[in-house]
């Protein structure tokens, strides 16, 4: 037996949080996607960097394509068609998985991809946080309309 939650209340009391409690509805219902392929590890690189890796053995840097669009990123693969029997292979066993397969990754605001690169069958993706000084922390002078930048983190205000 499922529960369902009910994430109503609380979007009445936040205000650009939609995403996060589309989120949370979407694994509450158990939309996961359906399918493990490729496995990938999220890592921590920096302190404002980070890198995703992806398992693609098998598929070469033609057969893989990225997509980054606002707050997603999605990695796409296609393998050439190979024919399963003719003189030149003769497969007793295919264990290397050869399927098509698209995996989306929803990124933060203000995260973009930096660059990628597909080394000994591990499609390694770079990503970093770029916060606009406009989205920094402000001290604001009461009575005044000074506005000064807070040194320090920028972290803080997210």
């Amino acid at each position: 037996m499922r529960t369902v939650f009910d994430f109503s209340p609380y979007r009445r009391s936040t205000v650009g949080f939609d995403r996060l409690f589309d989120t949370l509805e979407a694994a509450a219902r158990g939309d996961t996607g359906g399918t493990n392929y490729p496995p990938y590890d999220i890592e921590r690189t920096g302190e404002d960097a980070y890198r995703i890796t992806l398992a693609v053995a098998g598929f070469a840097e033609d057969e893989i394509e990225l997509t980054a669009q606002q707050n997603l990123l999605v990695v796409s693969g296609k393998k050439a068609e190979v024919v399963a029997n003719d003189d030149d292979h003769r497969y007793l066993h295919r264990g290397i998985a050869n399927r098509a397969f698209e995996r989306r990754f929803q990124l933060a605001d203000h995260v973009r991809v930096t660059g990628a690169a597909l080394t000994n069958g591990l499609l390694a993706i770079e990503l970093v946080r770029e916060v606009p000084e406009a989205m920094k922390p402000r001290k604001i002078a009461i009575g005044g309309a000074t506005l000064t930048a807070i040194e320090g983190d920028s972290r803080k205000a997210a």
